[in-house]
């Protein structure tokens, strides 16, 4: 009977050897595909850019991964096939903020702006979420679209507020400054 249990133990520990092996495998595979599909991007050679990204995701599936895919799509302007790979994104990771606002970008490209809007609510929300004022300044966009100017102002301030040195979230502030006031 021991003979069995000590069997079955060094199945179990060969087993957890072979895991972490494939595990590190695919990590060292997926830092590989990531670095090539950056040097990609920068060739603008976005359908390679999917093909890499894809190919990381069969080692080691993770939403950062998914949401960058989703990034590559939206470049060859298949925002559907974009919208798809962040929504992958969140059903690994509710709590990853970029997904939510990348959706919302490429929802206010299809013109979809009530959805655009629920979306990049959610990124502003979302536990893990380092660039809030990408989110700000995008709600502020699809705001200003729909005529929700006050509302548009207040998030593209607090885009600053988060980000002083935001360009594009300045430059949308100032434009609506010299709306009101045409003498500026």
């Amino acid at each position: 009977m021991s003979g069995n249990w000590s069997l079955e133990a060094e199945f179990a520990r060969e087993r957890k050897r072979r895991a972490r092996d494939s595990f590190q495998q695919a990590y060292r595979l997926q830092r590989e595909a990531m670095a090539e599909a950056d040097r990609a991007l920068r060739r603008d050679l976005f359908e390679g850019v999917v093909a890499h990204y894809r190919r990381s995701l069969e080692f080691l599936p993770t939403a950062e991964t998914y949401t960058f895919l989703g990034w590559a799509y939206s470049f060859l302007g298949d925002f559907k096939a974009a919208i798809s790979s962040c929504q992958h994104a969140i059903s690994l990771d509710p709590d990853y903020g970029n997904p939510y606002n990348d959706i919302g970008v490429y929802l206010m490209e299809e013109g979809a702006y009530d959805q655009a809007i629920a979306y990049l609510q959610k990124a502003i929300g979302a536990k893990r979420y380092d660039c809030l004022h990408y989110a700000h300044y995008n709600l502020g966009r699809v705001l200003l679209v729909r005529g929700r100017v006050c509302e548009a102002e207040s998030e593209f301030r607090r885009a600053l507020e988060i980000e002083p040195q935001y360009v594009l979230a300045r430059v949308a502030l100032h434009q609506l400054e010299a709306r009101k006031d045409p003498e500026r």
